[in-house]
């Protein structure tokens, strides 16, 4: 088997340039039994270019766990080969990676201008943020809280009816650039604020009472950047000093156990923390946005895909938040507000003991803030999709996502501090 692994090695010269086909590609699912699996999935990596999809990196796998993986078409028959003679728990859950993309776009709103049952590019989401703003000015003003490192303004919307003293919610979209179901949501969301507003008795008390400050696309760039080069992008686009390698990944730019854990220090993995906290643009920005507005802000929730989960602190430590009974009964009731519609089913819990530790994330970083309700969404699915969710399931993704959110913003109204 290892004289199969070095042959799989020799063939692998660089395949950092690629001309973004993805024809033939392949995810696999595998469970690694033992430290010895673990050790050959460690070596794969290490030989040839492995897109780790869940967990985020290869240095998080332990024994029993799930990892998806991406591996490239002339790759995937050697490593299928691998699979079968380690004896390793596998299958193969998107067998074309090009037709999994192609089949994303299988809306019936096909239209240029936007629409929320699609998966909208950049420029159609800016566009959307200025018209939303000026239909509804009594609900929406729109504000640029900083630019991304290639000049892109940062669009806020802040949600509610205008009043004295009121606190507010912060939800950000689009950390990860391939996580396009993230930005749907919060797109999702605005309109079912704004459309809802004077005949859902919730949503009218939530926009009376509170202000909702959301963030559609925190990392503007990558996001564009999947669009138009490499639907499979994680990072931002900022260069990096002395290394060839592009981005960070902006959740675990943040400065809560920052790089220590779950986090790399190399600036070619997907899971690089940057040269150090709020190195990039993005994070620096929305960061100065929450520190400005800690007095108000009561809430942060960031919305991510994929796996199904509802996340609260710590990710960075096992140690658990001083409320944590608190947080876990709300993630545990939101998670069944969610269910109640599709039947969804969403594992709630504490980051580092629910799936894995990782350093640097933002929701970690809010609560450090004092914010004490902080909470991360892994949207659909479990992996059948993973990053390439249909749009015809963007609409009951976001209504029952909908559920849960309401449901939190509900219980943070009703225990402001």
């Amino acid at each position: 088997m290892w004289a199969l692994l070095v042959l799989i090695g020799a063939a692998s010269v660089s395949a950092h340039l690629q001309d973004f086909s993805f024809d033939g590609q392949k995810v696999f699912r595998v469970i690694p039994r033992n430290d010895e699996q673990v050790e050959i999935l460690n070596f794969l990596a290490s030989i040839m270019e492995v897109d780790f999809w869940q967990p985020d990196s290869v240095t998080l796998v332990r024994p029993k766990m799930q990892v998806d993986f991406r591996v490239e078409a002339e790759k995937s028959f050697q490593v299928e080969d691998l699979l079968k003679e380690s004896g390793m728990e596998y299958q193969v859950l998107i067998d074309n990676l090009q037709a999994a993309l192609d089949a994303q776009f299988d809306s019936k709103a096909r239209t240029a201008s936007h629409s929320y049952e699609k998966y909208n590019n950049w420029d159609t989401i800016a566009a959307w943020t200025a018209d939303i703003a000026a239909q509804k000015p009594d609900l929406v003003s729109r504000s640029v809280i900083g630019e991304t490192y290639e000049g892109r303004p940062m669009y806020l919307l802040k949600l509610g009816k205008s009043g004295p003293n009121k606190k507010a919610i912060f939800m950000d979209c689009g950390f990860h650039a391939r996580e396009w179901i993230s930005p749907a949501f919060c797109q999702w969301f605005v309109k079912e604020a704004v459309e809802t507003y004077g005949k859902d008795n919730v949503m009218t008390t939530l926009l009376d009472k509170l202000d909702f400050y959301v963030l559609p696309v925190v990392n503007i760039d990558g996001y564009v950047y999947t669009w138009k080069k490499d639907r499979m992008w994680r990072k931002t686009r900022s260069k990096n000093a002395g290394s060839i390698c592009i981005g960070t990944d902006p959740n675990r730019n943040f400065d809560a156990g920052w790089c220590t854990v779950g986090a790399s220090k190399y600036a070619c993995d997907s899971t690089y923390c940057g040269s150090a906290p709020e190195s990039e643009k993005e994070t620096k920005a929305l960061a100065d946005f929450i520190r400005e507005h800690l007095s108000t802000i009561k809430a942060y929730l960031t919305i991510h895909s994929y796996s199904q989960l509802l996340l609260f602190p710590y990710s960075y430590t096992y140690n658990l938040p001083s409320n944590y009974q608190e947080l876990n009964s709300i993630a545990g009731a939101a998670s069944k507000e969610l269910a109640s519609l599709y039947n969804t089913k969403y594992t709630y819990g504490p980051g580092a003991k629910t799936i894995y530790l990782a350093a640097g994330g933002s929701d970690d970083w809010a609560y450090d803030q004092g914010i004490k309700y902080s909470f991360t969404f892994e949207l659909r699915d479990t992996g059948r999709y993973g990053f390439l969710l249909p749009e015809s399931q963007i609409k009951p993704t976001c209504e029952e996502t909908l559920l849960a959110v309401k449901y939190i913003a509900n219980y943070v109204l009703e225990h402001l501090y």
